[in-house]
């Protein structure tokens, strides 16, 4: 494809263009916050479950991204599909493999003593 903007794209409307920019930027602009805080997080952390997490905020910014990349005329849009819907069936596992694997809390252990990997087994520790 050598297309250079998105009002020469026949698929794309040319009054819709400066609102589908608009809101691509904003995606990929919240997604990059939403993957720095993640990552952030995770280095203070250091858990699988945030790691997780922080995998999924950078899938995020990359799906968005290949959608600007396609308004763009950049990414041919069945590129743009397979990296999007394989992308949204990663998310997806990723999300549940981490509910998985968190499993179920009892009573006494609280979400940082199982991120930090240290399980009381009574309220005194003992």
């Amino acid at each position: 494809m050598d297309h250079t903007t998105p009002l020469e794209i026949t698929w794309l409307d040319p009054q819709l263009a400066p609102v589908l920019i608009g809101v691509i930027v904003l995606a990929v602009a919240g997604t990059m916050i939403l993957f720095c805080s993640g990552l952030v997080a995770y280095l203070q952390r250091r858990s699988t479950r945030y790691l997780l997490i922080t995998i999924v905020l950078g899938l995020l910014v990359a799906r968005s991204i290949v959608g600007l990349g396609t308004v763009f005329g950049l990414v041919p849009m069945t590129v743009h599909h397979l990296v999007e819907h394989g992308t949204d069936v990663t998310i997806a596992v990723l999300i549940l493999y981490a509910v998985y694997r968190s499993g179920p809390l009892s009573r006494v252990t609280t979400e940082n003593d199982v991120d930090s990997g240290t399980l009381q087994s009574g309220p005194d520790g003992n």
